[in-house]
Protein backbone atom coordinates (compact mmCIF):
# COMPACT_ATOMS: atom_id res chain seq x y z
CA UNK A 1 0.00 0.00 0.00
CA UNK A 2 1.25 3.77 -0.84
CA UNK A 3 0.10 6.68 1.28
CA UNK A 4 0.12 10.26 0.60
CA UNK A 5 0.57 12.51 4.05
CA UNK A 6 -0.15 15.98 4.80
CA UNK A 7 -1.45 18.05 7.05
CA UNK A 8 -1.86 22.06 7.92
CA UNK A 9 -0.03 22.38 11.36
CA UNK A 10 3.48 22.14 8.70
CA UNK A 11 5.92 19.45 8.01
CA UNK A 12 7.62 19.84 11.50
CA UNK A 13 4.44 19.17 13.71
CA UNK A 14 4.34 16.24 15.69
CA UNK A 15 1.26 15.09 14.55
CA UNK A 16 2.47 14.10 11.22
CA UNK A 17 5.85 13.02 12.37
CA UNK A 18 3.87 10.43 14.67
CA UNK A 19 1.48 9.46 12.10
CA UNK A 20 4.54 9.25 9.03
CA UNK A 21 6.24 7.14 12.22
CA UNK A 22 3.51 4.67 12.57
CA UNK A 23 2.08 3.67 8.84
CA UNK A 24 5.60 3.83 7.86
CA UNK A 25 5.45 0.49 9.55
CA UNK A 26 2.43 -0.66 7.07
CA UNK A 27 3.06 0.94 3.92
CA UNK A 28 5.04 3.28 1.99
CA UNK A 29 5.07 6.59 2.99
CA UNK A 30 5.78 9.96 1.10
CA UNK A 31 4.83 13.22 2.95
CA UNK A 32 4.47 16.09 1.26
CA UNK A 33 2.97 18.94 3.68
CA UNK A 34 3.25 22.78 4.28
CA UNK A 35 6.83 24.41 4.81
CA UNK A 36 4.34 26.72 7.48
CA UNK A 37 1.71 26.46 9.98
CA UNK A 38 -1.33 26.63 7.38
CA UNK A 39 -4.23 26.56 9.92
CA UNK A 40 -7.56 27.64 8.35
CA UNK A 41 -6.46 27.64 4.95
CA UNK A 42 -9.78 25.65 3.73
CA UNK A 43 -9.82 24.24 0.55
CA UNK A 44 -7.80 27.36 -0.90
CA UNK A 45 -5.24 27.11 -3.90
CA UNK A 46 -2.25 29.46 -4.21
CA UNK A 47 -2.66 30.57 -8.02
CA UNK A 48 -0.74 34.13 -7.64
CA UNK A 49 2.29 32.85 -7.35
CA UNK A 50 4.73 29.81 -8.40
CA UNK A 51 5.30 27.08 -5.42
CA UNK A 52 8.46 25.63 -4.66
CA UNK A 53 8.90 22.31 -3.21
CA UNK A 54 12.00 21.43 -0.97
CA UNK A 55 13.06 17.95 0.75
CA UNK A 56 13.71 18.92 4.08
CA UNK A 57 15.91 17.60 6.63
CA UNK A 58 13.42 14.69 7.65
CA UNK A 59 12.88 13.58 4.33
CA UNK A 60 9.61 15.26 4.17
CA UNK A 61 8.56 17.36 1.40
CA UNK A 62 7.93 20.95 2.46
CA UNK A 63 5.71 23.01 0.19
CA UNK A 64 4.99 27.16 0.40
CA UNK A 65 1.14 26.93 0.33
CA UNK A 66 -1.66 25.59 1.47
CA UNK A 67 -2.40 21.72 2.62
CA UNK A 68 -4.75 21.79 -0.87
CA UNK A 69 -1.84 23.00 -2.99
CA UNK A 70 0.50 20.05 -1.03
CA UNK A 71 -2.45 17.41 -2.45
CA UNK A 72 -2.47 18.86 -5.53
CA UNK A 73 1.34 18.89 -6.66
CA UNK A 74 1.86 15.44 -5.70
CA UNK A 75 -1.35 14.30 -7.13
CA UNK A 76 -0.43 16.01 -10.55
CA UNK A 77 3.00 15.79 -10.74
CA UNK A 78 5.56 15.43 -7.71
CA UNK A 79 4.53 11.98 -7.63
CA UNK A 80 4.64 8.98 -10.75
CA UNK A 81 2.14 7.54 -9.10
CA UNK A 82 -1.07 7.85 -8.05
CA UNK A 83 -1.44 6.96 -4.19
CA UNK A 84 -3.69 4.24 -2.62
CA UNK A 85 -4.86 6.31 0.50
CA UNK A 86 -4.21 9.92 1.47
CA UNK A 87 -3.81 11.01 4.99
CA UNK A 88 -4.22 13.85 6.54
CA UNK A 89 -2.85 15.33 10.12
CA UNK A 90 -2.80 14.68 13.12
CA UNK A 91 -3.70 17.77 13.43
CA UNK A 92 -3.43 19.54 16.95
CA UNK A 93 -7.12 19.96 17.78
CA UNK A 94 -10.72 19.38 16.43
CA UNK A 95 -12.24 19.31 13.52
CA UNK A 96 -16.21 18.82 13.65
CA UNK A 97 -19.23 20.27 12.68
CA UNK A 98 -19.01 23.52 11.13
CA UNK A 99 -14.70 23.40 11.52
CA UNK A 100 -14.49 21.16 8.75
CA UNK A 101 -15.58 24.19 6.33
CA UNK A 102 -12.39 25.82 7.33
CA UNK A 103 -9.84 23.06 7.93
CA UNK A 104 -7.19 22.67 6.09
CA UNK A 105 -6.42 19.01 7.46
CA UNK A 106 -9.86 18.24 5.96
CA UNK A 107 -9.09 20.32 2.78
CA UNK A 108 -5.86 18.18 2.43
CA UNK A 109 -8.07 15.11 2.48
CA UNK A 110 -10.35 16.08 0.23
CA UNK A 111 -8.53 17.15 -2.12
CA UNK A 112 -7.49 13.72 -2.42
CA UNK A 113 -10.79 12.48 -2.67
CA UNK A 114 -11.54 14.81 -5.56
CA UNK A 115 -8.87 12.94 -7.41
CA UNK A 116 -10.70 9.69 -6.76
CA UNK A 117 -8.10 8.61 -4.03
CA UNK A 118 -9.88 7.42 -0.35
CA UNK A 119 -8.72 9.72 1.66
CA UNK A 120 -9.01 10.32 5.52
CA UNK A 121 -8.38 13.17 7.99
CA UNK A 122 -7.05 12.85 11.74
CA UNK A 123 -7.20 15.78 14.58
CA UNK A 124 -6.77 15.30 18.00
CA UNK A 125 -9.62 16.83 19.81
CA UNK A 126 -7.67 18.95 22.16
CA UNK A 127 -4.50 21.35 22.11
CA UNK A 128 -0.79 20.80 23.23
CA UNK A 129 -0.50 16.77 21.62
CA UNK A 130 -1.15 15.31 24.94
CA UNK A 131 -1.49 11.07 24.11
CA UNK A 132 -0.48 12.08 20.58
CA UNK A 133 1.16 8.02 20.76
CA UNK A 134 -2.33 6.94 21.56
CA UNK A 135 -4.05 9.05 18.96
CA UNK A 136 -1.57 8.00 16.26
CA UNK A 137 -2.00 4.06 17.02
CA UNK A 138 -5.81 4.75 16.71
CA UNK A 139 -4.95 6.34 12.87
CA UNK A 140 -2.86 3.23 12.26
CA UNK A 141 -5.64 0.85 12.97
CA UNK A 142 -8.31 2.58 11.30
CA UNK A 143 -6.02 3.07 7.76
CA UNK A 144 -5.54 -1.18 8.31
CA UNK A 145 -9.47 -1.26 8.31
CA UNK A 146 -9.21 -0.51 4.76
CA UNK A 147 -13.36 0.41 4.35
CA UNK A 148 -13.89 -2.11 1.79
CA UNK A 149 -17.44 -1.87 1.94
CA UNK A 150 -17.56 1.69 1.63
CA UNK A 151 -17.99 3.29 -1.67
CA UNK A 152 -14.92 4.22 -2.91
CA UNK A 153 -13.51 7.15 -3.34
CA UNK A 154 -14.52 7.79 0.55
CA UNK A 155 -13.67 10.51 2.78
CA UNK A 156 -13.59 10.27 6.39
CA UNK A 157 -13.03 13.04 8.88
CA UNK A 158 -11.68 11.60 12.32
CA UNK A 159 -11.63 13.07 15.59
CA UNK A 160 -9.98 11.25 18.57
CA UNK A 161 -9.74 12.58 22.10
CA UNK A 162 -6.72 12.98 24.15
CA UNK A 163 -6.89 10.14 26.00
CA UNK A 164 -4.43 7.34 26.79
CA UNK A 165 -4.93 4.45 24.18
CA UNK A 166 -6.65 2.04 27.19
CA UNK A 167 -9.18 5.12 27.77
CA UNK A 168 -10.58 5.58 24.68
CA UNK A 169 -14.01 4.18 23.82
CA UNK A 170 -14.98 2.32 20.59
CA UNK A 171 -14.94 3.88 17.28
CA UNK A 172 -18.28 5.39 16.45
CA UNK A 173 -20.09 6.33 12.83
CA UNK A 174 -21.12 9.92 13.63
CA UNK A 175 -22.73 12.71 12.04
CA UNK A 176 -21.26 16.54 11.90
CA UNK A 177 -22.47 18.87 14.87
CA UNK A 178 -23.10 22.35 14.77
CA UNK A 179 -21.46 25.57 16.18
CA UNK A 180 -23.10 28.38 17.00
CA UNK A 181 -21.56 31.58 15.25
CA UNK A 182 -18.20 32.16 16.09
CA UNK A 183 -16.77 34.90 18.79
CA UNK A 184 -16.20 38.77 17.96
CA UNK A 185 -12.91 39.61 16.85
CA UNK A 186 -10.38 40.86 18.74
CA UNK A 187 -9.47 44.40 18.19
CA UNK A 188 -6.49 45.90 19.43
CA UNK A 189 -3.58 47.87 17.26
CA UNK A 190 -0.03 47.61 15.77
CA UNK A 191 2.77 49.65 17.01
CA UNK A 192 1.73 52.39 14.93
CA UNK A 193 -1.41 52.72 16.35
CA UNK A 194 -3.49 51.21 13.50
CA UNK A 195 -6.47 49.08 14.43
CA UNK A 196 -6.06 45.41 13.71
CA UNK A 197 -8.29 42.66 14.27
CA UNK A 198 -8.03 38.97 15.47
CA UNK A 199 -10.37 36.59 14.46
CA UNK A 200 -12.15 35.16 17.30
CA UNK A 201 -12.66 31.71 18.87
CA UNK A 202 -15.09 29.30 17.30
CA UNK A 203 -18.50 29.18 18.85
CA UNK A 204 -19.83 26.79 21.39
CA UNK A 205 -21.60 23.97 20.00
CA UNK A 206 -25.15 24.59 18.81
CA UNK A 207 -26.07 20.71 17.99
CA UNK A 208 -24.09 18.31 20.27
CA UNK A 209 -26.91 15.99 20.25
CA UNK A 210 -26.75 12.02 20.21
CA UNK A 211 -24.73 11.03 17.02
CA UNK A 212 -23.30 13.96 16.73
CA UNK A 213 -19.28 14.18 16.67
CA UNK A 214 -18.97 16.38 19.58
CA UNK A 215 -21.20 13.92 21.63
CA UNK A 216 -18.98 11.01 20.47
CA UNK A 217 -15.77 12.50 21.38
CA UNK A 218 -17.25 13.99 24.77
CA UNK A 219 -18.00 10.99 25.40
CA UNK A 220 -14.84 9.16 25.38
CA UNK A 221 -15.02 7.61 21.68
CA UNK A 222 -13.05 8.14 18.45
CA UNK A 223 -15.56 9.93 16.14
CA UNK A 224 -15.82 9.13 12.58
CA UNK A 225 -17.56 11.15 10.39
CA UNK A 226 -18.09 10.08 6.55
CA UNK A 227 -18.23 13.47 4.59
CA UNK A 228 -19.09 14.65 0.62
CA UNK A 229 -18.93 17.61 -1.38
CA UNK A 230 -21.91 18.10 -3.20
CA UNK A 231 -23.37 21.26 -1.79
CA UNK A 232 -26.58 21.20 -3.39
CA UNK A 233 -29.72 21.98 -1.05
CA UNK A 234 -31.50 19.18 -2.85
CA UNK A 235 -34.81 20.14 -0.68
CA UNK A 236 -34.78 23.91 -1.99
CA UNK A 237 -33.88 22.85 -5.52
CA UNK A 238 -37.14 21.02 -5.71
CA UNK A 239 -38.58 24.36 -3.90
CA UNK A 240 -36.94 26.13 -6.97
CA UNK A 241 -37.65 24.32 -9.85
CA UNK A 242 -41.37 24.72 -8.41
CA UNK A 243 -41.38 28.35 -8.37
CA UNK A 244 -39.18 28.56 -12.12
CA UNK A 245 -42.24 26.52 -13.23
Amino acid sequence: MKILISNDDGYLAPGIVALAEVLASIAEVVVIAPDSNRSGSSNSLTLDRPLSVYRAANGFFAVNGTPTDCVHIALTGLLDYTPDLVVSGINQGQNMGDDTLYSGTVAAATEGYLFGVPSIAFSQVGYGWTNLDAAARVAREIVLRRFDTLQKPYLLNVNIPNLAYEDLKPLKATRLGKRHQSEPVVKTEDPRGREIFWIGPAGGAKDAGLGTDFDATANGHVSITPLQVDLTHRQQLAMLESALA
